[in-house]
Parts: C-alpha cells; structure tokens; sequence
C-alpha cells in the first residue's frame, strides 16, 4: 500500500532509493559506487603527553590518537619536518595543535606561526584553538594577525602572543619586513604550521616557497631553526610539494599519507540531466536537476551542502530551494547561502549556524572547499565538475566529517569535460590525483624576492638564497648593484633603495581595491565585489542576488568603487555578455618552427562586458537584452604564440585550421604547464582567428593561438615557452598520437560535444582502439602538425 500522503521519507538511503524508482530519475545516473566504511586504529597518548592536554581532549570524548596523529606528533617533538596528507575530516588538526600545545604546556616559552591560504580559515581555527587552550587551562595568547587585525590586537600579536595565525600575504609584507619589531616571536619560534598545503601550487605556490624560505632566514637570524608542519588534501605528490615548498630535500620530510582515522560508507552517484532535445543535442539545466535532487535530500531532513560553479549560480539556486520550501517556514529560514562577496559578519553568522546544528542546506562556492569547520554534513551536491579531480574529492569529503553514513552527488553540466566525465566516470572515480607543482626558481619571482630579503638582511658574500648557490647569488646581488637596487660593502649587501619592496610584490591575482555595494533604502553596505567581476555583476540594470533576494543596480559610481542597489522582485535575473581579445603589442622573438611561426612578446588582454541578457527564473529564458557602456578592463602580459600562415591554412581548410590549432593549444598548455612546473590556471589560451589578430597580411587568412602569462606584467613564462618551442611541439604531437581516444577528450585536445559523445563508446581496457571517425578535433590537430611537418 502507498505510503501515507503525510508521511515523507527521511534520512539518506531511503532518498537515493526512491531516486532509483523512478524511472525518468535512475536512467540519467551515469554512476553509483559505494565505498565501504573503515575503522579507525587508535594508539595510547605518549607518557609525556601534558597532563592538562589530555583532560582536554578527555572531556571531547578524545580517549585516544590515531596512529598517524601519533606518529605526527612523534615526529614533530623530536624535531623532524613533517607533512600529512589524510583525506578531509581524519583529525589533521590535532596532528599540529598537540605538538604546538604540549610545547607551550611545558613551560619553554615556545612561539609558533600557523598559516592559512585564507582569512576565514583562520578565523574560524582561531575560535578553535583558543576553546582547546582553554580547556587545557593553558593562558597563551593565540591572535590572527591580518588585514582585519585592530591596533591594539597587533601590539598584543607583536608582544605577548604565543601562537600567531596569519596568510601568506600578511607574513610577506606586514611581518617579514619589520622583523626586529617581532623578535620574540622570531627567538622563540619552535613550529610552523602550514596548513592546505596544496593551496599553494602555480606562481601563487612558487611565491609562498620564497616567502617561507625569507622566513626561515629570519628565523636564523633571531637564533631560532622552527619545525615545519604541513597539512595538505590528498595531492599526487605531497612529500615532493613540501619539499619544494619549504627550500628542502625530499628525505628531509616525514609523510604520513595513510589515515587510521574511521570512515563512515559513503556512496557516490554521477548524474547527467537528461535530453531534452535530441535533435540539438540539448540537455535539461544542470543548475535546475542540482537543485531537485537538493530538494529531495532536504524534505527528507539530510543536512546537504550544495556547491555551485559561481557566485551568481549559488544564489540562484538559494532562491530556488527557499521558492520551493515556501510551505515549509521553518526549513526555508535553515537554507543559506556562503560565499566570496558576503560581509565577514554574515559569513562568521553562517558558520555558527553551520556548527551548532542550526541549519538544514547551504548553497555555497568554494569558498567552503577548505577545512572550516562546518559540522555534521550528510550529502553534498555539486552542481558542474569544479575542473579537477582533486577539488572534487575535496568537496565530496565535507559531508560525513563525523563517520556517519554520506552521499555525494556530481551533476554534470552541458560543458564538454562535464559530458566526457559522464560517459567516462572512472576517470572521477578511479584517476589518479593531480599533483601540484611549483617553480621557485622563476627568474622574475625569484629576482622579486630576492629583493626583499636584501631588504630585511644584508647578504654575506658567498651566502646562498633559495635554490641558488652562494656564487649565483651572488651574481644575482652583483645585477641588483649595477642597478642601484643594493650596495656592495664590507662584504655584504645592503638594500639601497625605495623602503618596503615587499610593497610592489603582490602573490596573487587579484587587485585593486573591492566595489561595494550599498542598499539606498537604508544607506547599508550589504556586501562587496572583487574589482574584475564588478563591470558583468554590477552594471546599471544588472539584478544582483544577494541571500536569496534580488537588488536592482541604478547606479554604478565606477572611479570611486561603489554600486547602488535597490530591493526588487523580478522574474529574471541577468547574465553579462563579455567579448576577449588579445591583442600583441611588442614582439620580443620571433622564428619560424617548422612551417609555422612562433614568437613571444608584450600584449593586451582586453575584456569587456557589451552588453547583458535577461533569463527568466525557472523556465531560463531570454527575454530581453541590455547594453553595458563601461571602459575596457585591459591587462598588459607576456605572451608565448603560434601562428598557422595563410598559404598552410589554405593547405587544410580554414575550419579544420581553426579547430586543429584549438586542439593544438590545449594540448601545448597541457604539456606547458608540466614543463614548466605551473599550475594550469597560471597559462591563459585565446585563439585569433582574424587576420588583423592574426598580424598578418590582410589577402590571406591565417590563425593564432596564444598561450598568455595570466598575471598582469608575466613572469616570465611565455619567454620559456618560446625558449623551449620545438620540443614542446614535438611532445605535443607525441601526447596527441599516444592518446587512446577517437575524437580528443581532456587528456589531449580537449572535450568537444563530439568527443563527450564518443565517449561512451570507448574501448575496455586494453583493448585496441576503433577506428578513428572522419572529422573531430583530434584528427584536425594531427592534420595541422602533419601540415607544419612537425614529423
């Protein structure tokens, strides 16, 4: 007999069981795995352990370690260079607190810096650190030190505290440079905790490895030689990270890569929404089949976290989820949403409600991806493939954090790496997990920093600096000399110039100052924007969503950073339209390679927001257009290209021209990114199929595809580029060849719709590949290489 109409399921299993009744739901799972739970193997604490530390943990229900925390903490007290690699929610924080806490009970008057690749995730293990040093009566003083930091907490952080948290970019330009005012911290330091370890990847990465090497420097200096621990999510090479992180030898660290931890059964389940229009190849909404599925996890009481692929798209859904609770109050006002852009008291507001219990479902960015503590999640929904199977996972393990039974759902959009992971999941399931890579010896990075460590040390002659031996150093110093930057005297080096280099030397992307935006019913900052995503989200007209509600923009005060907004109930939001366009500006190099040109040199990244789109809520319509007047948002870099000359293009056909070399470019950025030892995100891709773009001759039509420095000025990536061009080409081709696929999928030329397609259709393992179908990407960029007589 039916259940009763007032009657709802609840809990996990009896969800993904309804799913698996209805048709029209189980058809478009794509995947189901369930990975059994495990048991955790716990270990007496040490002898020596302070006694008030383990009355602590005692009344937290702790009886116990683990056997990696044990061997965390073993390692560490007895001096060693650790980092542990656990999955998420295996107690990787007491694997640095005991070792720090159990020094600081012993009475030595150790310090200790923690750092964080963010401010909320200090924040929230400030709140952390200081229950626990409460509850083993220790009275030490643990303070953020950030940009948010008051003057009266910084002179507390300066002179009495023992623990101090910070990020990277506070420890580079706010404590680093002005190391005599932090001598007691620096004399004392016993520990240095460097947590989400593989955060730190790309030029981002290659910048902390200089600040942390400038740190132990002082360090020595202040006669202290500190002990680093790293905490990272399971990367492919966690030892060798740290290694090049820290400036040491790989036998130098301590991994601990096996959790003893318990794991609650967690199932697995990829979802393609289905077609709805075959002729077209169309999909339903991923956004709208994320948020039915969400819905279903919440009626039935599963406290679900939902990650959407931005920031527009998580409010979106918020609004969604919260429209279809309407008869619900109760669990409407327990759906929020977290991400970049909400003032720090409506975040920290969220993250309470998240711990205490209080709240059902968030919808979320991720910014939620890091270890904050959230509390007892039972479900995650990702709404779109993040990009790597890393973060993936990373986002699968918030859910489950207390060993109880979990679920995590990916619901592939129409993008081609979505589609091809659909007809492909056990490259999600089964692959191996990217590394991280880095490249401390950047010329320009490296140049940089040298900067500033002269600035905070004089350099002795035949001292050597990061990778560099004393000799080179030296060198490098005797350049900055000649420049007016140092001074040779006495044997050493001093700085010479402007105060605070550290000034001019940003670690990441992101500039300029945030746009904020005000409500003119009441004059209230209700929230804020970073500087390159205000022109798509905050033009005149634009319908900002803001926790669940939507604001009109009557006013975007564009010099002075400022957008007024006012409360609205429309039934659409907007979408931006943006055109991009790379522009060469100064050629620095250029030769030919092969049949085709390759250079290198200065140009202009423009983007700009022309205009923008209404789509109605729900049906997702367009229903009207916009145009945005507002300037070009232009970033000068370096840039590494690779020109297909008319006559070659003519050879082959325009269209199989332009699709081979977007094959070719994203091959080349494949293969790029782990020459150069950079983080994919590091390397832009545009392609100029114009002939003016292409800067050749306006009678023929010819290509270019361009692999760009994405950080404002380069750093030196597009010159090595083009320094190693044909064997970069060669390897390429060798990558392209060697792959099993028919049509290209993200190994090699990328996904396309056709590839996604054919994906499905792939040979077992080890057995030989059909033949190729006539057409495709791939068979284009092998077309193009054959064409440039790259074999």
């Amino acid at each position: 007999m039916p259940s009763p109409p007032w009657t709802r399921a609840q809990g996990i299993e009896a969800v993904v069981r309804e799913w698996l009744a209805t048709p029209s739901i189980a058809s478009c799972f794509r995947a189901d795995r369930a990975i059994d739970a495990l048991g955790g193997e716990l270990c007496p604490w040490p002898d020596d352990l302070a006694p008030s530390l383990r009355r602590a943990l005692a009344r937290r229900g702790i009886e116990g370690l683990y056997l990696h925390q044990r061997e965390a903490l073993d390692h560490a007290r007895a001096g060693h260079h650790v980092v542990v690699a656990t999955p998420t929610a295996s107690g990787k924080s007491l694997c640095f607190q005991l070792p720090v806490l159990d020094a600081l009970a012993a009475g030595t008057e150790a310090t200790a810096i923690y750092l964080y690749p963010t401010k909320a995730l200090s924040r929230d293990q400030e709140t952390a650190l200081r229950q626990l040093c409460a509850d083993a009566e220790l009275a030490l003083g643990a303070v953020v030190f950030d940009g948010d930091t008051p003057g009266d907490a910084r002179r507390v952080a300066r002179e009495g505290a023992a623990v101090v948290m910070t990020n990277p970019d506070m420890l580079h330009s706010g404590i680093l440079p002005q190391h005599p005012r932090w001598a007691r911290l620096f004399q004392r330091l016993r520990y240095v905790v460097v947590d989400e370890l593989h955060t730190y990847r790309g030029v981002f990465g290659a910048h902390v490895a200089h600040v942390l090497g400038r740190l132990r420097r002082v360090a020595a200096f202040h006669g202290s030689n500190p002990t680093f621990i790293c905490a990272t999510a399971t990367i492919g090479n966690p030892r060798e990270h740290a290694a090049r992180l820290l400036g040491l030898g790989a036998s130098e660290i301590r991994l601990i890569d096996r959790s003893s931890a318990p794991r609650g059964p967690r199932r697995v389940l990829v979802y393609n929404p289905p077609v709805v229009n075959a002729e077209l190849g169309i999909r339903a909404s991923y956004v709208k089949s994320a948020v039915r599925l969400a819905l279903d996890l919440l009626r039935a009481e599963v406290r679900t976290l939902v990650f959407g692929m931005s920031r527009s798209g998580v409010e979106t859904m918020l609004k969604y989820l919260r429209d279809a609770l309407a008869d619900r109050p109760a669990a409407q006002g327990a759906i929020v949403a977290y991400r970049g852009g909400y003032l720090p008291d409506a975040r920290r507001r969220v993250e309470r409600g998240l711990r205490h219990g209080e709240i059902l479902g968030v919808v979320a960015t991720n910014a939620l991806e890091l270890g904050i503590d959230i509390g007892d999640l039972d479900a995650v929904v990702c709404a779109g493939y993040p990009g790597s199977i890393a973060e993936c996972w990373q986002r699968f393990g918030r859910a489950g954090r207390r060993g109880e039974p979990s679920l995590a759902v990916l619901v592939t959009s129409s993008a081609p790496l979505d589609q091809y992971l659909a007809h492909q999941p056990s490259m999600l399931l089964d692959g191996a997990i990217e590394q991280a890579r880095i490249d401390p010896g950047n010329t320009e990075i490296l140049m940089q920093h040298l900067k500033c460590a002269a600035f905070e040390l004089p350099f002795c002659s035949g001292e050597p600096y990061a990778d560099l031996p004393g000799p080179d150093t030296g060198a490098a110093l005797g350049f900055l000399a000649e420049h007016g930057v140092v001074h040779a005297a006495g044997g050493k080096f001093h700085w010479a110039a402007d105060p605070f280099p550290a000034n001019h030397v940003s670690l990441r992307r992101v500039g300029w100052d945030n746009f904020v935006i005000i409500d003119v019913a009441d004059g209230e900052a209700i929230a804020e924007l970073d500087w390159h995503s205000a022109p798509s989200m905050l033009h005149e007209q634009a319908i900002y969503q803001h926790e669940g509600e939507q604001y009109q923009v009557e006013r975007l005060d564009y010099e002075n950073h400022k957008a007024y907004v006012r409360r609205v109930e429309p039934d659409y939001f907007t979408t931006a339209l943006r055109h991009r366009k790379v522009s060469v500006l100064d050629i620095a190099a250029e030769r030919p390679l092969c049949s085709a040109a390759a250079g290198w040199g200065e140009v202009s990244r423009v983007e700009k927001v022309v205009g923008y789109k209404k789509i109605k809520f729900y049906t997702h319509e367009n229903v009207g257009y916009g145009d945005v007047r507002l300037p070009d948002i232009e970033m000068h870099s370096t840039s590494f290209w690779l020109t297909l000359p008319a006559p070659l293009c003519a050879t082959i056909g325009r269209a199989t021209a332009l699709e081979g070399l977007r094959g070719l470019s994203h091959a080349l950025h494949v293969v790029g990114t782990l020459a150069l030892m950079c983080d994919p995100r590091d390397l832009g891709e545009a392609i100029a199929d114009a002939p003016g773009e292409a800067r050749t001759p306006a009678d023929g039509f010819a290509a270019t595809a361009h692999l760009f420095d994405t950080v404002p000025g380069g750093v030196g990536l597009a010159e090595r580029l083009y320094e190693r061009a044909p064997d970069l080409v060669r390897r390429t081709g060798e990558l392209i060849r060697a792959c099993p696929c028919p049509l290209g999928c993200p190994c090699c030329v990328g996904a396309t719709a056709a590839a996604a397609e054919a994906a499905g259709r792939l040979p077992a393992a080890g057995a030989p590949p059909p033949e190729e179908p006539a057409g495709g990407r791939k068979r284009a960029a092998l077309r193009v290489l054959e064409a440039m007589g790259a074999w």
